[in-house]
């Protein structure tokens, strides 16, 4: 009795084990495939989850499946040892990149950053004196100079120059000029400005005629305001000045100016 059992179990088992694991009839696309990482270095092997309705996937080089109805929306996984995740010297690039960022922003904040213009009245080139009896009164055509000095490293334009001359507190004279001149980068230029003055003082008159006294000066007072424009934005710079007259005299011979502001 035994022996029947004995043999009828070996049978079932050899039946059984020469039973395919899948049906004849599947089909070939439904199959498991097993495959590995891309990068072929083996330690990360993939195993595909079997599925219904799969495709090759597009961006496996064939190897493995993703669904059909995802086949735009998934992509290969990448492992993570890959070496295009590790590219090489990013440190470096980076910290290159920031110091020429930070050279080049120090640099243009170095040349564009506004400096001084210094504006320096330099004293009388010149002038030509006239009487008129009848008044009576002093007619002064001086002709002066102003010291610009540009300490940016771009270029100024000079836009517009306004003067006033005064004679104790009455004012005799005064000039407007305007696109006066242009002043290069850290340069020095001179403006030479003519004011046509009048003095209606009989003490004055009388000093600059009567031959008794010996010295016959007159002090002006010159004061002035200098429009620059550079890189976008205007500046009014103001200046101011004394200067001796010598009214006894038809003219005055231009004499030497004073040196440029340093």
């Amino acid at each position: 009795m035994e022996k029947i059992i004995s043999k009828l179990r070996s049978v079932a088992h050899e039946k059984y084990e020469s039973k395919p694991l899948l049906d004849k009839d599947e089909p070939e696309e439904e199959k498991a495939t097993p495959y590995v990482s891309i990068n072929g270095n083996g330690y990360l092997p993939y195993v595909e989850v079997e599925s219904h309705g799969s495709t090759v996937c597009p961006t496996c080089q064939g190897i493995g499946r993703i669904p059909k109805d995802r086949e735009k929306e998934l992509v290969a996984l990448i492992p993570y040892s890959d070496q295009r995740l590790k590219p090489r010297r990013t440190k470096l690039y980076v910290s290159l990149a920031v110091v020429i960022c930070l050279l080049l922003s120090s640099l243009a904040i170095f040349f564009l950053f506004p400096r001084s213009i210094v504006v320096v009245h330099a004293g009388l080139n010149s002038s030509v004196v006239t009487f008129a009896a009848s008044l009576p009164s002093i007619n002064l055509s001086t002709t002066n100079v102003l010291n610009i000095s540009n300490r940016n490293f771009h270029e100024i334009d000079v836009t517009q120059l306004d003067v006033e001359v005064l004679h104790v507190t009455t004012v005799i004279g005064k000039t407007s000029t305007g696109d006066v001149t242009t002043v290069g980068s850290l340069g020095n230029k001179q403006i030479y400005y003519t004011v046509n003055n009048t003095i209606k003082d009989n003490n004055t008159y009388n000093i600059c005629t009567w031959s008794k006294i010996k010295v016959h000066n007159v002090l002006l007072h010159i004061q002035g305001t200098l429009t620059c424009f550079s890189l976008g934005h205007s500046e009014q710079l103001s200046f101011d000045g004394y200067q001796y007259v010598d009214c006894r005299s038809n003219t005055t011979v231009p004499h030497s100016l004073n040196q440029l502001p340093p």
